[in-house]
């Protein structure tokens, strides 16, 4: 151990954010990527969506249970393996030639990478001193923030350019690195050790089942119309069965996968249900915007992915700022103005109309990511403040498996919200479209001697004229249902604000065991 001493902090670092960056990059990178993926695979888009759907299930089931497999393999060995089978997967799915062989692959990629994230968490916490853990989280951030905006820019740009299978190859230079950095400058702390208790098998098996049932119910449910589908139902009772006998039995088993004790700590379960808001609300914001770009403003999809880059560039900015201040100040007041100001931005987008550029969107974006620089590093900070080293592997791993359940959750909202509020406003608005409404009889006249002016015959101008207003109003729908889910967004953010006054401040960065 005392080799581990002597390596700088910042080595650690890098190394462990190599492989974390590239993980997380790989959960939106081949979203825009997909049509073309399809066509070359000979599959529809439905189908392709596997190639995300199975990544995101595997990585999932790994997520939770990253601590109990780091005792069990040695924290070290357990990067290797993940870094290495990940780089490996990524190599395969970019060579794959049929959808099967892919999603195969990106099973194997999902589940590699599953432990990534908790495990630099931990690592990170632990190379620094708990004065400096403020800075740790603030790089951790950079790469958990900003690599999901960076990825769909990211996966335009090489499908464009190149091919589809680049989004994969990418990762393979970035793996090599990973790997070099954590053989030299990775150690295992002297408390990780296998434990003497058999495997949890009970526990792991109904964790898969209920995580994996949930992920896909969360992915498919707009596609197959949520509770009309009987997949959908059957997956939504499977879940809640298994994870409902999963938590009875981690909390009565005497040697759990999962240790959800941890949850004692006040601090720490006001954090997990704050960053899985989070989680949440950053997720489904980014995929509003690209929608709102792409299907109303006529964005192409590579121009929408670098509209979005402004958020990326706040966080950037803020996030090594806010992880050097930390220190100085107390965090919840960080987190407090953090969920303010976040709430502030999506309002402001929740003002926007169909008329709105580039800079109506650029300026809101920015600032929100100076505001999850305010959140995300306090946020880390503060509940991990409490917990021992011995549990810090567990509660980094549930951690992170709730951040990302909340932004799948948020996407599904999100989708499926766009959808039932479009519909109410159509509803709405086509009842004021009348031929006894002057507005809506002037427009129509409107459009219709406009087309006939450029050689339509009036019976086709008439039609056009009516094809022509219902677009409108179909454009009109979308926008304001945009609109209410920002505002939304936004009142879930304030909602959320007293809950930091439930946290506890770490006294000097001293680590007290979590009971």
């Amino acid at each position: 151990m005392s080799e581990a001493r002597q390596v700088n902090p910042w080595l650690v670092a890098i190394a462990v954010m190599f492989g974390t960056f590239m993980e997380v990059l790989d959960t939106t990178v081949v979203n825009v990527s997909l049509p073309h993926i399809a066509g070359s695979l000979s599959a529809t888009i439905d189908e392709a969506t596997w190639a995300l759907t199975s990544y995101l299930v595997a990585n999932a089931i790994i997520l939770p249970i990253t601590g109990w497999l780091a005792n069990y393999f040695g924290r070290k060995r357990l990067l290797m393996i993940s870094v290495t089978g990940f780089t490996l997967a990524s190599f395969f799915c970019g060579f794959a030639v049929s959808l099967p062989e892919l999603i195969v692959f990106r099973v194997i990629q999902g589940a590699a990478g599953g432990a990534l994230q908790p495990l630099s968490q931990s690592v990170l916490l632990e190379a620094f001193p708990p004065e400096k853990r403020g800075q740790a989280m603030g790089f951790w951030g950079l790469g958990i923030v900003v690599a999901p905006i960076l990825g769909p820019v990211l996966g335009g740009w090489l499908t464009d350019t190149y091919s589809w299978r680049w989004v994969f190859y990418i990762n393979i230079p970035v793996g090599i690195a990973s790997i070099m950095m954590t053989r030299m400058f990775i150690f295992d702390p002297p408390y990780i050790r296998r434990g003497t208790a058999g495997v949890d098998y009970w526990g792991i098996g109904m964790l898969a089942v209920g995580i994996g049932s949930l992920q896909i119910l969360l992915d498919k449910g707009q596609q197959e119309d949520w509770f009309s589908s009987h997949l959908i139902v059957g997956l939504l009772v499977v879940s809640a069965l298994a994870l409902t006998a999963f938590v009875i039995h981690e909390m009565t088993t005497e040697a759990p996968v999962v240790n959800l004790r941890v949850f004692r700590d006040r601090t720490y379960a006001t954090g997990t249900f704050l960053m899985t808001v989070l989680g949440f609300v950053l997720y489904g914001s980014l995929v509003l915007l690209p929608i709102w770009m792409q299907t109303l403003l006529g964005y192409p999809a590579v121009v929408a992915g670098i509209a979005l880059a402004p958020r990326g560039l706040g966080s950037f900015l803020a996030m090594p700022v806010v992880g050097s201040l930390l220190g100085k100040m107390d965090p919840r007041k960080f987190l407090a103005f953090g969920l303010v100001l976040a709430a502030l931005t999506l309002l402001q987008l929740g003002r926007l109309d169909l008329n709105a550029g580039y800079w109506d969107f650029f300026w809101p974006q920015f600032v929100q990511g100076i505001s999850l620089a305010l959140l995300f590093v306090p946020l880390t900070t503060v509940s991990m403040g409490l917990i021992s080293k011995e549990q810090m592997g567990n509660a980094t791993s549930i951690f992170n498996l709730l951040r990302n359940t909340g932004g799948s959750v948020g996407i599904a909202a999100v989708t499926t919200l766009v959808s039932r509020y479009s519909q109410a406003h159509i509803n709405t608005l086509v009842s004021h479209v009348t031929p006894y409404d002057g507005v809506s009889r002037g427009m129509l006249e409107g459009v219709t001697q406009g087309l006939m002016a450029r050689g339509s015959a009036p019976a086709v101008a008439a039609k056009q004229g009516y094809a022509a207003l219902y677009g409108m109003v179909l454009r009109q729908a979308a926008i304001l249902s945009f609109l209410d889910i920002f505002w939304l967004l936004g009142l879930i953010f304030l909602v959320m604000v007293p809950l930091v006054m439930l946290m506890r401040r770490p006294k000097g960065g001293v680590s007290v065991a979590a009971h």
